[in-house]
Order: C-alpha cells, then structure tokens, then sequence
C-alpha cells in the first residue's frame, strides 16, 4: 500500500529526508501559486527549476514533501539552488505550470540576480512542463532533465485513461463507477479519496482473480502489468473527473474508434459503450500542446516499465515529433532498468544530469543508452 500511496504523488523514489544539504528556504507566493527556493550551504550561483507531477485535487502539495526535498539533494549537492512552483492549481495543471514555473524564474532574477546558468528539471506531468518550456522559453535555459515526462499530446494522454476505463467496464461489468457517472458534468461524482482507495482496488482484483486470461488481454493493451490494473484504474477517475470539471464536459470521443488487438475485436467493439464529447467545451489541452520543436539540450529519461506513462506515451511520441521538426539533434534518451512510474536511482538522475551538463559545456552530445 505504501508504493501505492507513494505513486500518487507521481514521484517514486524515495531518499532520505534527514541531513539535507539546506542553508536557506525561501517561501512565499508568486502568480497566485506557492513556492520554494531551496539554497545549498555552498552555492555557486546555479539554478535548477523544478517542476513537479501530477496531484489530486486536495491532495498536499508535493513541494512541501520529503519526496521532493530527496530529488533537490540531488542537485544542491551539486550547488545549484532549487526552486519549485505549486502551480495555481491541482489535477491537469500543464498550462499553469509552465506560466508559474516562468513567473517563479523571474522571480528569481529581480531578488537574487541572474544565476551564472539554469536548467529545468521535472517528474510525469513535470517532466511535461519541462518539455513545453523547452519548446517555448528556450531561451532562458541552457538545458533540461525531462524525467518520465508526459510528453505525448496531453489529450492522447488522458485518452487512454479514458479508453482502459471503458474497455474495462465492459469486460468486467458491474465492478467500476460507472463512466457515464464520471464523465457527467452534472453528476455529483467526486473521486475517491485515499482512504477509500483500498476496498477499491481489492473489488478490481477480486473481479480480474476470476478471469485471468482476459485481464492480460485488457494489461496489453495498456502496456500494463495485470497487477497494475487497479491502480491504474484507480489513478484515471481522478484524472477523468478533473479533465470534465475543467473541460465543463466530456472532452473525449469514441464514437468512430476502433478497438483492436483482442482476441475477439468485433465482440469488444460491440460491448464498448461510445461517448460523444460535449459541445462548446473549453479545450485544456490547446494551450502548450506539444509540439517537439525543442530549442536547447534535453535528456530525457525513462524507465523500461512505467504503468502511468509506458514509453510508447513518455519517449516514443515525443521523439517521433522532435524528428519531424528537424530538432533530434537538441535529444538524447537514457533508459532506466526501473520498474514502475519514475522509479528511478538517485546515482541515475545525477549521471544524466552530469552528462546534459557536459554535452551544454563542451557541445558534444550526450550519448543515449542504458542507465546501468
């Protein structure tokens, strides 16, 4: 239970939090959003931006954890200080964090004056932001650490969380809220709650324990572990109920999709119920869609097992599009032998960024490969 738990605040390695190598915190609130400038006890005048995951709404904020001071050792210790925005707001929160992300460096510049170099860093939804940053305010940075990043079209995205949702309510009925429940605006639905989260999840094991064979065919589709569909599934209500609050509707639409790879596809399309999307919606994903025209260094980092964003959503895709826009010469690629969403080793996050590092200095890029 305790990975479990750990995996909703989309960071999942855990260092220690005693003896962090902290002189000074600043704290305060910045465009409307909380944040936090961290200062090693010998700093060389070298900022990092941090961008953090993914959070449920109401859920405490990452910032403010022992999680997220672990990651900052990781790069005090090499005399950069670390500043990271709460964003403005919780759930899908991509647009806003990039915008408090930016406002938070210029925060920086006017109270500490211009760093001698900067870099941006950032986990899952993070890792997103620091991509859409790169793609847009470039210029400010001398490169970035992109880490398990939601680096597909957002929407594609939060489409398959849709799409494992449905296609498991109707293989195995009766054991899900219902998603024409969840995707009603109108409806009173409101996502469960962490000490609600067990009884749910032991309902989806007892339902996948009777029928083995046809959880794995739903586990493939998904790049997912069979024991990772609760999660999973757990993990998308919230991010389809935030998505229809925001959106003021239902933004997705299955109406023409064809579902495929199972052992009986026409059986599947027929028991899929389909969704039209609302009309006159707000689109929340427009606003720094992605787009791959990166302008400056990024390695990107992901682990060959990620049951939150597998590598087709968090590395394929967004290097299919940097390729298309000319830019693979700005990404590098290092894979991680880690199981499970940004499972990664400290030693690991520090080599890659050493080698961004040096690939910024020397302008000889870095090598992608294994991380062993």
């Amino acid at each position: 239970m305790k990975k479990i738990i750990s995996l909703l605040f989309i960071i999942s390695f855990v260092l220690a939090a005693s003896g962090q190598n902290v002189a000074r915190i600043d704290t305060g609130t910045v465009n409307h959003a909380a944040y936090k400038i961290l200062f090693p006890k010998e700093w060389h005048r070298k900022l990092i931006l941090f961008a953090h995951g993914y959070e449920f709404m109401g859920s405490p904020s990452s910032i403010n954890g022992e999680q997220f001071l672990g990651t900052a050792k990781i790069f005090l210790d090499k005399g950069f200080a670390v500043a990271a925005s709460a964003y403005g707001y919780q759930g899908y929160a991509l647009p806003r964090g990039v915008d408090d992300t930016e406002a938070l460096r210029q925060y920086f510049l006017k109270k500490y004056g211009r760093p001698d170099s900067t870099f941006i860093t950032g986990v899952s939804m993070g890792g997103g932001i620091t991509l859409a940053v790169m793609e847009n305010y470039s210029e400010n940075y001398l490169g970035a650490l992109a880490m398990c990043p939601l680096s597909s079209r957002p929407y594609l995205q939060t489409r398959k969380e849709f799409d494992l949702h449905l296609l498991f309510e109707a293989m195995f009925p009766g054991v899900l809220t219902p998603l024409s429940k969840i995707m009603d605006i109108h409806s009173d639905f409101k996502p469960s709650g962490f000490g609600e989260m067990g009884p749910i999840i032991d309902a989806i094991r007892r339902a996948i324990s009777k029928d083995t064979i046809k959880a794995a065919e739903l586990a493939r589709q998904f790049y997912l572990k069979t024991a990772d569909i609760p999660f999973s599934l757990f993990f998308s209500e919230g991010v389809l109920r935030d998505a229809v609050l925001k959106s003021g509707g239902n933004p997705y639409d299955n109406t023409n999709t064809i579902y495929s790879g199972f052992s009986n596809d026409w059986e599947i399309n027929k028991m899929v119920e389909r969704y039209s999307a609302s009309p006159a919606l707000k689109n929340i994903f427009e606003k720094y869609d992605r787009t791959g025209d990166i302008g400056k260094p990024v390695v990107l980092m992901h682990t060959i097992y990620d049951q939150l964003i597998p590598p087709l959503f968090g590395e394929v895709n967004f290097e299919n599009m940097v390729r298309q826009k000319g830019k693979d010469h700005f990404l590098t690629v290092k894979i991680s032998n880690g199981q499970g969403h940004c499972n990664f080793k400290p030693e690991e996050i520090a080599k890659s960024f050493d080698e961004l590092r040096h690939w910024v200095k020397t302008g000889e890029k870095a090598k992608p490969g294994f991380l062993e």
